[in-house]
This record gives C-alpha cells, sequence and structure tokens, in this order.
C-alpha cells in the first residue's frame, strides 16, 4: 500500500524519542538504580544476621557499618535488640516502595509524553501528505497505524525500557558479588544461562516476524471494518450483510491464526525459560548444600547465592520478554515511521495570493496518474471567461473529475498549464488557491453532527449567514421539516439524509466560503430537475462575477451554461453553446436526443396513467 524507497530506521527513531524526555527517564533511572541496590542489600542484611549477629563469623559490612555496630553495643547489643534488623528490614522494603512509585510515575509520564507526541505528529503530517498518498492509502490501517501501534510503542516505553536498565545492573551487581565470594560455586551456578540467553535471542527473533504479520493483518481487519461501516447504506441496499460478514470473519480469523501463533511462541519460551531456570535454582542449591557441608561457606553466603542466582536468572529469563516487546513495538515504530516519512507537499516559500477573478484558461494540459502513467488528459486546451459559466459534458473516466483536481493542485500536471488571471496557479499558495475555489463533490463528506454544524464548519459565520446560505442551496425546506430543525443530527457522513440534502448542505456549506471559483463536480446529479433549476438561478443572482464551472450528465443542468465543453477518451471534442452543440453532430447531441426521448416517454406514461 505505502511505496517506500529508503525505509526509516525505527531504532534510532525510538532512542531520539526517549531523549526528547531525557530528563524523567534519567529521574526513573535513578529510582530503578536504587531499587536493585535495595533488592542486593536485602539478602546481605539477612546473611548477617545469621553469620555476625546469630552466629559466630565476623561481619562483612563495610567498615563505617561495622564502626556504628560497635558505638551501639556490638554484636550483645544486635543479639539482645534483634528487632533492629527486623526494623532495617522494613525501612529498606519501605524505602523500596517509595522508588518503585517513582520509577513507574516517571517511566508512565514519559511514554504518554511520547505517545501524545507521537499522535499529534501523525495527525499534524496526514494533514500535509498529498491528495495522491491519501487515494492509495487505506483509512482503517491509518488508524490502526495512529492508535494501536502507538500504544504498543507507549507500552514498551512505560516498562520495558527501565527493565533493560534493571536487568543489566542486576546481572553486573549479582557477578561482581558472587564471583568475590566464590568463584567456582558462581562458574556452576551460571552454566545454563548461555543457553537461556541463546534461546531468548531465537524468541526475539520469531516475535518480530510474527507481530509484523500480525499488525499488518489487524490492519487489513480495520480497513475491512472502517469500510463496511463507511458503505452501511450500499451494504443494506444490496443485500451484502452476509457477504461482509464473511469477508470480515475471514480477515478475523487470519488475525486469530496469527496472534495464536505468537501465544504459541510465548508459551514454549515462558515454560523452556522456567524448565532453564528451575534446573540452575537446582544445580545451584545442590552447589551451595555440598559447599556448606564441607564448611567452604556459611548458612548466610549460601542465603546469598541462591538469592542472588535467582537474580541473575531473572532478568536473563525475561530479557524474552524485553525482546519481545521491543520486536513489537520496532516493528510499531516502523509503520509509524512509514507514515513520517511519506514525503508531504513540498512547501512553497515564495508562492504568491493573487486575485483570483479572472479567466481560467487551459494551456495544453496533458496528465497521467503516476502510478499507471496512462494518459487521463491528452492536449486539452480552452478558456473560461471571469464571471462565466461552463459545463463539462463526458463520459465514465473521460477525465472531467482530473480536470477540477488540477485546478485545485490536488495533482499538477504532465504537460501543459493552468492559468487564472493570468497566473499559473503553480506560483499560487496552494491554502489560498483552494480557499478560493470551492469544490462540491457527488458524494460530499458529512461531519457526524448537527445540520447547522455541518453547514456552518468552514468558518466561523453568524446565523443569519449560515441561513442565507441554506435558503440559496434550496436546502432550508427539508431542514425545517427534520426532526429538530437546524439541530437534527446528519449521522457519520450524513448516513440519515439523502443523497440531494446531502448535496444541497455541502453546496450550503460550500458558499460561505470567500468562493472566485465554483466547481460543480456532478453535484446536483441527487436533486431533481425542478431543485436543480431553483439553486442554479439562485446561484447566478448571488454570486455574480464567480466563475462557475458544473460538471453534469444532464443536459437540462448543461444548457444554460455560457459554454459547454465535451470532453471524449481525455480530449475536448466540442465545445459552444447548447444550441451551437446540438446543431452539430457528435456526443452532446446524441445525449440531448436520448434524454429528450426518455422525458417525452416518461410524460406519456405518466398522462397515461393519471387518464386511467
Amino acid at each position: 500500500m505505502h511505496k517506500k524507497t529508503n525505509k526509516p530506521q525505527a531504532f534510532p527513531a525510538m532512542l531520539r524519542l526517549i531523549r526528547e524526555n531525557w530528563t524523567s527517564y534519567l529521574g526513573a533511572m535513578i529510582a530503578t538504580v536504587m531499587i536493585v541496590i535495595i533488592g542486593f542489600i536485602t539478602p546481605l542484611v539477612l546473611a548477617e544476621t545469621i553469620d555476625f549477629v546469630l552466629g559466630t563469623k565476623p561481619s562483612t559490612l563495610p567498615a563505617f557499618a561495622i564502626s556504628a555496630i560497635e558505638q551501639l553495643g556490638g554484636r550483645e547489643f544486635l543479639r539482645a535488640n534483634l528487632w533492629v534488623m527486623g526494623l532495617a528490614l522494613i525501612l529498606l522494603n519501605l524505602v523500596n516502595g517509595v522508588f518503585t512509585y517513582m520509577k513507574g510515575r516517571l517511566s508512565a509520564v514519559a511514554s504518554e509524553n511520547i505517545s501524545q507526541s507521537l499522535r499529534e505528529r501523525l495527525y499534524a503530517h496526514l494533514q500535509r501528505l498529498p491528495f495522491a498518498y491519501h487515494v492509495k492509502a487505506e483509512t482503517g490501517d491509518l488508524i490502526q497505524r495512529c492508535t494501536s501501534d502507538v500504544d504498543t510503542i507507549r507500552r514498551f516505553l512505560s516498562v520495558q525500557v527501565m527493565e533493560v536498565v534493571n536487568s543489566v545492573l542486576m546481572i553486573v551487581i549479582a557477578l561482581v558479588i558472587l564471583l568475590q565470594r566464590n568463584v567456582q560455586i558462581t562458574l556452576l551456578s551460571m552454566v545454563l544461562v548461555p543457553p537461556l540467553f541463546v534461546f531468548a535471542t531465537w524468541f526475539f527473533s520469531m516475535v518480530h516476524k510474527s507481530f509484523k504479520e500480525a499488525d499488518e493483518c489487524e490492519g487489513k481487519m480495520s480497513a475491512a471494518l472502517q469500510e463496511n461501516l463507511s458503505g452501511v447504506r450500499v451494504v443494506r441496499a444490496f443485500g451484502q450483510q452476509q457477504r461482509e460478514v464473511e469477508k470480515f470473519d475471514e480477515k478475523n480469523a487470519t488475525l486469530r491464526k496469527r496472534w495464536l501463533k505468537l501465544n504459541v511462541l510465548s508459551a514454549i519460551y515462558w515454560s523452556g525459560g522456567d524448565l532453564f531456570s528451575m534446573l540452575q535454582s537446582m544445580i545451584t542449591l545442590l552447589v551451595c548444600i555440598v559447599f556448606a557441608v564441607r564448611g567452604e561457606i556459611t548458612a548466610g553466603e549460601l542465603i546469598i547465592f541462591t538469592s542472588y542466582i535467582g537474580m541473575l536468572l531473572w532478568p536473563v529469563r525475561s530479557l524474552g520478554r524485553t525482546l519481545s516487546d521491543m520486536g513489537k513495538s520496532m516493528v510499531a515504530m516502523g509503520r509509524i515511521q512509514d507514515i513520517l516519512h511519506a514525503e508531504p507537499e513540498p512547501a512553497e516559500p515564495d508562492a504568491i495570493k493573487p486575485d483570483l477573478h479572472g479567466d481560467i484558461v487551459f494551456d495544453h494540459v496533458s496528465f497521467a496518474y503516476p502510478d499507471d502513467g496512462v494518459p487521463v488528459l491528452k492536449d486539452v486546451s480552452f478558456t473560461i471567461p471571469a464571471g462565466s459559466t461552463a459545463a463539462v459534458l463526458g463520459g465514465t473516466g473521460s477525465g472531467k473529475s482530473t480536470m477540477m483536481y488540477l485546478l485545485q493542485r490536488l495533482y499538477e500536471p504532465t504537460a501543459g498549464r493552468i492559468t487564472i488571471g493570468g497566473v499559473d496557479i503553480k506560483t499560487i499558495d496552494r491554502s489560498h488557491l483552494r480557499s478560493h475555489v470551492g469544490l462540491i463533490l457527488q458524494e460530499p463528506f458529512l461531519y457526524s453532527k448537527t445540520i447547522y454544524d455541518n453547514v456552518g464548519i468552514i468558518g466561523n459565520r453568524d446565523e443569519k449567514g449560515i441561513r442565507h446560505a441554506a435558503d440559496v442551496a434550496r436546502a432550508s425546506g427539508f431542514i425545517a421539516k427534520a426532526d429538530k430543525g437546524w439541530e437534527t443530527l446528519v449521522g457519520e457522513r450524513g448516513v440519515t439524509l439523502s443523497g440531494g440534502q446531502k448535496q444541497r448542505i455541502a453546496i450550503a456549506r460550500t458558499l460561505l466560503k470567500d468562493n472566485h471559483v465554483l466547481i460543480f463536480d456532478d453535484s446536483l446529479s441527487a436533486v431533481d430537475t425542478e431543485t436543480d433549476a431553483q439553486i442554479r438561478a439562485a446561484l447566478k443572482g448571488e454570486k455574480s462575477g464567480v466563475t462557475t464551472l458544473i460538471i453534469s450528465h444532464r443536459v437540462t443542468t448543461l444548457s444554460q451554461a455560457d459554454m459547454i465543453l465535451v470532453l471524449e477518451d481525455g480530449r475536448i471534442t466540442q465545445q459552444g453553446t447548447h444550441e451551437e452543440l446540438c446543431r452539430e453532430e457528435g456526443l452532446y447531441r446524441r445525449i440531448n436526443a436520448i434524454q429528450n426521448t426518455l422525458e417525452e416517454e416518461l410524460t406519456q406514461a405518466i398522462q397515461a396513467e393519471g387518464g386511467v
């Protein structure tokens, strides 16, 4: 779906996000360091209690701690007041709780900042992407990337980043302490760590690939769901509910298989990890018991080894989860980067904002869509005088709508040029051009808001202006009859309105713009002939001086235009007024004859039925 040239790197992008919130991550890192240190101190306190306080072994505490204990009364004082050691353990756990809270809060703040920033960047960048990108993109997949993929990254940055720091610290500190106490036991206690590490690395590679497949499947399923809900009227009209259910079930089943594969991989890893960990713990315990029986280590040191080996194994075992989540977040970041690295419409620092009340000239314009390269417009030339009304007639695929897209710079001509008032539109600021060239589509988009909000959504307009625009578009009549009048909700994409009602609301909405050029892209097709004539008459009186272009298949709509262009296979084959084109052989005359015949037959049928 998304054509890529240079694939963006996900890992550097992730590091940039972390750097943007380095203060929060630094605080969380400090808290993590303190949590790890306290975790290692706790077994040392227990060992000191057994070997030094209750036993006869010398203290292994640092010199400053031994000095403080001696001032209190030494070993005898601690034996008489064992509550001191218990209090020390309680305080350690309280401090650990404080740092755990700080770590969780700071990590959450950083990850939420990043997810908010990512969503804002994605949304803003999507607004700047060219029309051609959105034509090819699947809406459901874009939504998936902006929501689910961002959330995958948020979860990883919230938990696993600090887990990496935690794991590295625990492994390093545990190894240092254990090696200082007994090298032989330490090495025997690590005999299964390398296989466990290799196992975790394999798990990462498998999860990375499987999650990418699952994420893409979820995007396709979201696209299917979005497409179905958007086209609910068409689905009902053609009785395609069961077919849509089957299509969705197929995508859902594929998604289930992908996630089931991920869950099976996780089950294999965690069960295998548990097996390695249990075996290693058992080996460590047996070795420590043998050494303790031989008197080579104390009971306290046995506690230290059995406790620390767990601290050593746990990070290696959890490495699989960390790598798994990292793999998922790398996939998600790659999909997000695909959007952020898509080329937006180029900036135009030297663009001008001229008055657009002028002749529209197509000067030998040709155009082919980038994907297929098949010419849609071929050497098209014509001039529409300022303030006049021009109409375009042509068959499906003849290039009518493409001409209007070029006029709004949604695409650029592959040859020739288009001018308004003698100014090449390539030099005109896009926003300025589009804000003064109103385009009303055959299938207009309406928001899930009230009729009043939909008409006035373009800008801050007073109620009088909104109501007047509705009068011109002949929308006031059906609005007054609606359940709640202007406050009636139109439903998503205007699904509660008829095609003609949607078109009239779209016309009223566009009239509130400061239009220099007004384009009707078959946007009167769903209204009856009488309403069509009323709207055109009202527009002629309302928008005098505005250049109007009308695309239509209805000859009665075209006939009142000052000039009519007939477009066939991307070329202008006829040009003139209604009377002129009716006198010459060609497409216009044939269509006019067909429509007149159909109207006569319909009139006769109605009269005959009335006579009966």
